[in-house]
């Protein structure tokens, strides 16, 4: 399986395409780009969000921006928002990052006023519509419509044009071990192949296992034989312990019958604890037990 090293974010078109989010789309873009006022800033005075849900930029992608924009400019300004000593990005990181590889000093932008609500969807929306989210970025952003908008699973669906089984099983993906999540990122794995690692709750046996895959080319089937294998010797295993400590007990068993006279039971709980439960049919029986017992305290 060939590697294909991709950064963190795609683009926001896959995510909620027009036809299930034109309006709200529309509304909030029209509340950045109405009559704007562009003028140019100097780089140095720019920095990026650190709520950007994108952490990660492929540097050949970078590359060739920064050569068209050594061509042609910045066709599309980037949206800052002024802070103390700086101007914050609030949408067109990738366009700052490649004018920086290109060599320019200053940069056209728009400056604006938000709210710290309004940051969120304008940051989610810019990335969701001009890049192609990889599978964990997807699910992050899925995870931060829910958590930011108070979002229900079905709503986030709705939104996006997904199911709601898509939605899911993408956040399920976090669930993942961030090692497991990163060769995800990398294409070392496909998401099929991640999901069935989801049930192995050892994050060592899962990264281990997707280890596993990338090295021995494994498809999804072949995938999912093993960990049907691994978990098949887990219960075999678990059987065999069962029956071995049952063969254990039930001999202690026998040999406390025979010490007290009557039938001894031992019931296991959890965590190597249980009770010993001494049967008696009389009175006297039962007199008889005390007086045994109290001897052998004696």
């Amino acid at each position: 399986m060939a590697i294909k090293t991709r950064g963190l974010g795609k683009g926001l078109d896959l995510l909620i395409p027009d036809t299930a989010f034109k309006e709200e789309k529309t509304k909030i873009i029209e509340r950045v780009v109405e009559k704007p006022v562009e003028i140019k800033i100097k780089l140095s005075k720019i920095e990026p969000n650190r709520e950007q849900p994108r952490k990660n930029f492929e540097e050949d992608s970078l590359l060739e921006l920064a050569e068209s924009i050594k061509q042609f400019g910045i066709i599309q300004p980037l949206v800052v928002q002024e802070r103390d000593e700086y101007y914050e990005i609030i949408a067109g990181e990738r366009r700052w990052r490649a004018a920086k590889i290109a060599g320019l000093k200053e940069v056209p932008v728009i400056i604006k006023k938000y709210s710290a609500q309004e940051i969120v969807e304008i940051s989610l929306i810019e990335n969701i519509q001009r890049e192609n989210l990889n599978p964990i970025e997807e699910a992050f952003a899925f995870k931060k419509l829910i958590s930011e908008f108070d979002l229900k699973q079905d709503e986030v669906a709705e939104r996006v044009s997904k199911s709601r089984t898509a939605v899911t099983n993408s956040l399920r993906l976090l669930k993942l071990d961030e090692r497991v999540q990163q060769m995800v990122i990398d294409d070392k794995i496909s998401t099929g192949h991640a999901r069935t690692l989801i049930v192995i709750e050892d994050n060592d046996i899962q990264y281990n296992l997707a280890n596993r895959i990338f090295d021995e080319k494994l498809s999804v089937r072949e995938t999912e034989k093993l960990i049907k294998n691994i978990s098949t010797q887990k219960e075999e295993i678990k059987e065999k312990k069962v029956v071995e400590n049952d063969f254990i007990y039930k001999n202690i068993e026998e040999r406390i019958t025979s010490i007290v006279g009557s039938r001894v039971t031992i019931n296991q709980k959890k965590n190597n604890k249980g009770k010993i439960e001494i049967e008696y049919y009389s009175n006297d029986e039962l007199e008889r037990i005390f007086e045994l017992l109290q001897s052998i305290e004696n």
